[in-house]
């Protein structure tokens, strides 16, 4: 299960962040990910809910998840398109040739976190 290991790295970035900002606690997560890295997005959800658990530092936080649909390019004629995970040909020329644009990423878009009073 890929999916502790990429809920592990998440977490732990974004407690570095929320703790260096000052937090007194994390709140929420908004992450971005993409279908292509076939992480399966309850599996996700359920491993950072454990993590999340475990802390009293982010006990409660929240994951606000969203799956990116795999884009490519066709190298021969220039058409960008979205596809599922094994069919990657050009609905336009039926090429083979294409490039994948989006679907693997896996980014942190925001956090939000519980500050002191001042």
């Amino acid at each position: 299960m890929h999916e502790l290991g990429l809920m592990t790295g998440v977490m732990d970035a974004a407690v570095e962040a929320a703790r260096e900002a000052g937090a007194t606690r994390l709140l929420g997560v908004r992450v971005s990910i993409g279908e292509a890295t076939e992480a399966v997005e309850d599996a996700l959800v359920f491993a950072f809910e454990a993590l999340a658990e475990a802390d009293p530092f982010t006990q409660g936080a929240t994951l606000d998840l969203t799956m990116i649909r795999p884009r490519s390019v066709c190298l021969e004629c220039g058409h960008e398109f979205e596809h599922d995970l094994y069919n990657r040909f050009c609905p336009v020329c039926d090429s083979f040739a294409t490039e994948l644009l989006a679907g693997r990423e896996l980014q942190i878009d925001s956090i939000e976190v519980d500050l002191p009073e001042e």
